[in-house]
């Protein structure tokens, strides 16, 4: 295995970030590693990259103890942190060579990882002057210096464009081919562009661990259906169909219904506008996704 992770926990005083958490990274595996702000994700990262311990399980990485043979973890893995640490006015070859004397790294890798990450065009300028997705490039061509087994990214496309954000995905997903990579990140579109598999975190726990598309089939969330009417509506009305959990205006004669009931409710949407003297122009019901099912999981109890 590339990580494994046996009933970890880990408390900041009275707060639980961590709650026996437990999975295992085959190599090879892209994994994306969600939950809401404050689930535990950060925390659990830096366990793994040996920056804090654990009060509690253990957790190796390569077959590396984290705890107890933290050099030869970090030897394995690269890290790209939440807020990618970078000396400004440093220029890139410079800053990659400073790096390359710390993992005692031959300076013709330099030139490897500025290529691999499509750095060429602005590798000649400072830091300071990059882009920030150039700038996250940057921290991407530090974390694969050593040429690292496992990547470990903790919110990679954080403020990035659209552009970026495509750019990087595609960085990210290239570099899987030949590596374990382990993501967080709250861009479901990423998620599902990039990875095969989903662990989703919730209050320190985990609450789902599967493949993406098991994740998405097999979930049961809150279903949507999109109908539009030939004439006004109230909400009063439609509150009265069964299942109905939320009614929400979106234009003119069109509405978005929420209801409870995993199985297909437009039947009943239409037997309503029938007895109520309705037509139905439109009815329509919205895929489920990653995202409701990331909504569905984490949702306040």
């Amino acid at each position: 295995m590339s990580i494994e992770v046996k009933g970890i926990s880990k408390n900041y005083g009275e707060q639980k970030a961590l709650d026996a958490v437990s999975f295992s990274v085959k190599k090879g595996e892209i994994v994306g590693f969600l939950g809401p702000n404050g689930a535990g994700k950060s925390t659990l990262m830096k366990i793994l990259t040996t920056y804090i311990a654990a009060d509690s399980g253990t957790a190796s990485v390569n077959g590396n103890d984290v705890a107890t043979q933290q050099k030869a973890v970090q030897s394995s893995v690269g890290y790209l942190p939440e807020h990618n640490p970078l000396y400004l006015d440093l220029y890139v070859r410079e800053y990659l060579a400073f790096n390359a004397d710390v993992y005692h790294v031959k300076k013709d890798r330099i030139e490897e990882v500025i290529h691999l990450t499509g750095l060429t065009p602005e590798a000649h300028k400072k830091i300071g002057a990059l882009s920030k997705g150039y700038r996250q490039r940057v921290g991407l061509a530090c974390a694969l210096l050593h040429n690292p087994d496992v990547l470990i990214l903790d919110e990679p496309t954080t403020g990035l464009d659209p552009n970026q954000l495509v750019e990087i995905r595609d960085l990210i997903k290239n570099i899987g081919k030949d590596k374990t990579v382990f993501l967080s990140t709250h861009i479901m579109q990423e998620v599902e562009a990039i990875c095969n598999r989903v662990i989703i975190i919730n209050h320190g726990k985990i609450v789902a661990d599967k493949q993406l598309n098991s994740l998405v089939k097999e979930t049961t969330v809150e279903q949507v259906i999109e109908v539009e009417f030939d004439k006004p509506v109230t909400a009063e009305l439609l509150q009265t169909l069964p299942d109905v959990v939320n009614v929400k205006h979106a234009k003119a004669n069109v509405w978005e219904l929420t209801f409870s009931s995993g199985t297909d409710q437009r039947p009943a949407v239409f037997d309503f506008a029938q007895a109520n003297g309705l037509k139905t122009l439109q009815l329509a019901l919205k895929n489920k996704n990653l995202e409701s099912v990331f909504r569905e999981m984490t949702k306040k109890k």
